[in-house]
């Protein structure tokens, strides 16, 4: 299927990198935020991480100002009915998905693939609020986006084949990524997996076994981790990390997903990780750790 158009709507951290990442594949992107301001900072983001790109060379200020025009704010949710697919990216909260994809289901056209980049929430509720339930799909990016080459594709209950057939093609044809097939469940694999990881290092941490630093490095040297769970929580955002558990704690009742009591401490402290400079390490603007 010969995608052209991608709507993206919800222009944070995830946001934004998506929309950079199609538009350095040459798809015009159609991108919307809450409001015009938000919108016009997500946009200089962006360009602020293009800019930095070509100061290592590895863009050049053509190629910056080519990505840049293929990323078009729009007003309204009705230009999104001109989208091939549009990517929903907005707070991980239930009612604002639902409200959304509502709306979304009224004005695009059934062909028009809906998605939802959500990380732990069920694709099969957001689906059940639109007209055509079949064509909604779950698209789990990881972050940071342009270097993890991997997508999870998450099929709600009513998915039709079709859709799944087609964002699989899109992710491994157009975008040239690994798409990992998952049928519905809270955490699908990668969030389930990995927050699991970083609560028990919570919990190795509180009991005092070991240093941040060393839990990290022999997850990260002993066993090829790129980085260690701690910082891996730092880099997801403690806030997003709570918020994962929080909902599989609730949905599966099992005790290995309650969130550990300093997870909490340090969210009610606005220590978040690299959003906010400090987390269990500290970061720079660039998001890269001083310490």
């Amino acid at each position: 299927m010969a995608w052209k158009k991608i709507g993206i709507v919800g222009l944070g951290t995830m946001g934004q990198a998506i929309a950079e990442m199609l538009a350095k594949k040459q798809y015009t992107v159609f991108v919307q935020d809450a409001t015009p301001e938000l919108m016009e900072q997500a946009i200089k983001a962006i360009d602020g991480q293009l800019e930095k790109q070509v100061s290592r060379w590895a863009l050049t200020g053509a190629e910056k100002k080519t990505i840049l025009t293929h990323i078009q704010c729009v007003s309204s949710l009705d230009d999104f009915a001109q989208c091939d697919m549009v990517i929903e990216t907005i707070t991980e909260d239930a009612q604002a998905k639902h409200a959304l994809f509502a709306r979304l289901g009224h004005v695009c056209p059934e062909h028009v693939v809906l998605a939802t980049n959500t990380s732990t929430l069920s694709v099969t509720e957001c689906a059940r609020v639109t007209m055509h339930a079949q064509r909604v799909i779950g698209t789990h990016f990881i972050f940071p986006v342009t270097t993890v080459e991997m997508v999870e594709i998450i099929r709600g209950l009513q998915t039709d084949q079709t859709t799944t057939d087609a964002v699989r093609a899109f992710v491994e044809q157009g975008l040239e990524m690994k798409a990992i097939p998952v049928y519905e469940s809270p955490g699908f694999v990668t969030t389930r997996l990995i927050c699991t990881l970083i609560n028990e290092a919570l919990h190795v941490y509180t009991e005092g076994v070991a240093h941040p630093r060393d839990i990290d490095d022999a997850m990260r040297i002993g066993y090829g981790f790129r980085h260690g769970p701690l910082e891996m929580a730092d880099r997801c955002g403690l806030d997003a990390v709570l918020a994962a558990l929080e909902g599989m704690f609730r949905e599966y009742g099992d005790l290995k997903y309650r969130p550990a009591v300093l997870l909490r401490k340090m969210v009610r402290a606005h220590q978040l990780g690299v959003k906010t400079g400090q987390g269990f390490f500290r970061y720079d603007d660039d998001g890269d750790r001083i310490r």
